[in-house]
This record gives structure tokens, sequence and C-alpha cells, in this order.
């Protein structure tokens, strides 16, 4: 059973510096400090023109080609605690690590995660219901004893690569390959998530929903690690340069350590310490234009007081991945607010772990399409 971040709701040359300032690529920001977190409506505001009325009862008699539209409700921990220090906590201790382990004898199970989380109960078979479509056999577990981060969650839906997985389990249905887009948490209710099951999760190169342009990179499998979505990171620009760190410090390891993997169900985009160091020393050289404040935000050390401010220019972020796949963020993906005063922070983190983690907050306004039928990873930027 795998963690889900959807809650039934990634050879360079020199660094920027201030001297070349003048010849860093910017964007704007528009300043918009965080608000009070948004009052959970019980009832989601389901559109019926999002489904697709079919009934999935039995798997082995049905074809590849059925789709099935989600729209999605943001519940995560971030949306339950009033201050920053709570915002943040409960959700980014979970970056460390996924699933550690599957205990089952007979039919029960156990899966423990590595912010201390579990969920104890029995291995079992059910027909799932997604509004108008149904999908019976699906293996799941009946948690008897949860405990832990769940955020007041009924439940949570399966994403990865691992046999047990949703997309796995309804592969035969599903054709593999699913897609979803975050909706901006400071969007509120005027802007909704989604999720999409099937072929029309993943649309042909160079198309896109809402007059977004797909960009298709490989899906990279890693023998030892089955579960997560691997892709080839081949470098970072920020302000127009690439960040001076070799490609292999994004590769996997002979022993499977180490990586890129694209991940829901983290918040703030971890990268190995070199990489993050390179990255952060060419942000701040190209924002010595704003204020930066040392008493910021514990997981960040980049953090600006922009009060009293409404739009500031700040430094572009691309990802390269392999293929020809740039990736383009928005600013408000990577300087984020962490507090109602005027607060942002650059949005990333080192990790010693090895591990390079592309997180939700990077990923939000971007639909992330995972196709493992095509071996293939999407972006299709504004397509929420």
């Amino acid at each position: 059973m795998e963690r889900a971040s959807f809650l039934v709701l990634f050879p360079f040359f020199l660094l920027l510096s201030s001297a070349s300032a003048d010849l860093v690529s910017h964007q704007t920001l528009v300043v918009r400090p965080l608000s009070s977190p948004p009052i959970l409506d019980s009832s989601i505001p389901w559109s019926d023109t999002l489904f697709e009325a079919e009934s999935f009862s039995d798997l082995d008699s049905l074809s590849a080609s059925a789709s099935l539209f989600l729209r999605l409700e943001h519940r995560d921990s971030l949306a339950y605690n009033s201050t920053p220090a709570e915002l943040f906590s409960l959700r980014l201790n979970r970056d460390a690590a996924r699933v550690d382990f599957i205990v089952r004898q007979t039919c029960l199970y156990q899966v423990s995660y590595g912010d201390g989380s579990f969920t104890v109960g029995d291995f079992s078979t059910e027909t799932l219901a997604f509004r108008s479509a149904t999908i019976g056999r699906v293996a799941l577990g009946c948690g008897h004893d949860n405990e832990g981060l769940f955020a007041g969650a009924a439940g949570l839906l399966g994403l990865g690569r691992g046999d047990l997985s949703f997309p796995s389990q309804a592969g035969r249905i599903f054709g593999q390959r699913f897609s979803y887009c975050l909706a901006d948490r400071q969007a509120g209710s005027t802007q909704g998530s989604s999720l999409v099951f099937g072929d029309a999760a993943s649309p042909p190169t160079g198309t896109g929903a809402a007059g977004g342009t797909v960009i298709y990179t490989p899906m990279v499998t890693n023998p030892r690690l089955g579960t997560f979505y691997y892709v080839e990171l081949a470098g970072i620009s920020v302000g127009g340069t690439p960040i001076p760190v070799p490609t292999s410090e994004f590769q996997i390891s002979s022993d499977g350590s180490g990586g890129v993997i694209v991940d829901s169900g983290t918040s703030v985009t971890r990268l190995v310490q070199p990489a993050y160091e390179a990255m952060r020393d060419a942000f701040r050289s190209g924002t010595t234009h704003l204020r930066r404040t040392t008493g910021g935000f514990s997981l960040f050390d980049t953090c600006y007081d922009l009060s009293g401010q409404t739009v500031v220019k700040v430094p572009t972020v691309v990802f390269h991945f392999s293929r020809g796949a740039d990736l383009s963020l928005p600013a408000t993906n990577y300087l984020i607010p962490v507090n109602s005063s005027g607060l942002f922070c650059f949005a990333f983190a080192g990790t010693t772990g090895g591990l390079s983690i592309i997180g939700n907050i990077q990923q939000q306004g971007i639909r992330v399409v995972l196709d493992s039928a095509g071996s293939r990873v999407g972006f299709i930027p504004h397509a929420c």
C-alpha cells in the first residue's frame, strides 16, 4: 500500500553574481501573503460534466480506452493549521521516506511511514465507486488502527508504481496512465484540482488542456525501488544560467540510491546538497534588490521581507529534463509566503539522503502526466 498526496480530496557554467545582475533573467511575482486556512466545505463541489457515466464492475471485460475524471479538494494537513509552523511541520516531516515495510499474515497488513504514522487492519478486496463509475475487485487495506498525520482523511488512494496501487490494479481499464493538476493553495475554491485516468490523461506531444503545451521526458525505472516515478534531470537554470552541478548528482546509483522522483506527496522540492547550494546561491545573487531576512522559517534558509510591496522581480527557475524537456516554473511555485506579514521563502531544501524529490509546491498549476504504458512523464503548464 503506497502513500498518496490526494486525500479524497525535478555540463554547467558559472554562478550568477550581483555584478552581473543586469544579465539575470527575471519574472514577476505578485506578492500575496499567506491567508488564513480555508474553511473546508463538507460537500465537494462536484461537476457532473466531469464524469462519464460508465460502470466498471468487471475488469476482464473492459478495454483500456476508458477514461475517468475526478475533481479533487485540497485536504492535506497544510489546510488544517493556523500558524506557519503548524502549517508546514506536519506535512514536511513526511519528506524523508514513504512506506518502510508491509507485513502481511494471512489477511492482515501493517504499513508504517517515515513520519511515524501507521495503519493496521485487514487486507481485502472491494468495489470502489467514483461518482458514476465503479471498479470491482480492488485490493486494499481496511484500516482498524490508523494513527498519525492523516489529517482526518477517510482514506488514501495509492497512486505509485507498485502492484497494489490503484493505477496498477486498474491498468487494464485505464491503460496504466493518469494525470493530475494541483491548484494553488492560495486560490481557494476559485480553482479546482483534478485527477484523470485513461487515454484522456495523456495527450499527444505538443497539445494540452487549457492552451498549455505538453512536454514529455522518459520515465526511469529503478530496479531496486519500483514504487516511485523517476525522471532524468539533466540540470537546473536560475536566472537563465545553468547552475554548476554535474548530471551525476541526479542519477540512480548501482545500489538503487539517488535519482530524482516526481512526488505529489512531498511538499517542498528536496535536492541533493551540492545542487541545492548552487541553486540557492544563484537565486540569492539574482535577488540582491530584495530585502533578505535571517528571521525566516525553520526549513528554509533563504527568506525575504516583502511587506509593503505588491510586485517584485525574481530570477527564473527552469528544470531541464532529458530529451530536451524544459519546465519553467511560475514564480509563485518557488518564492512562497510563510506568514501573513509578508515573509516569503525560497521553497527548496537540501538533502543528504541522495534522493532528490520534485514536490507538489513546485507542481502547482502544472498538469503532471504519469504514463507508465508509454514509459514517460509529461508536464502541461497552466492546465488545471
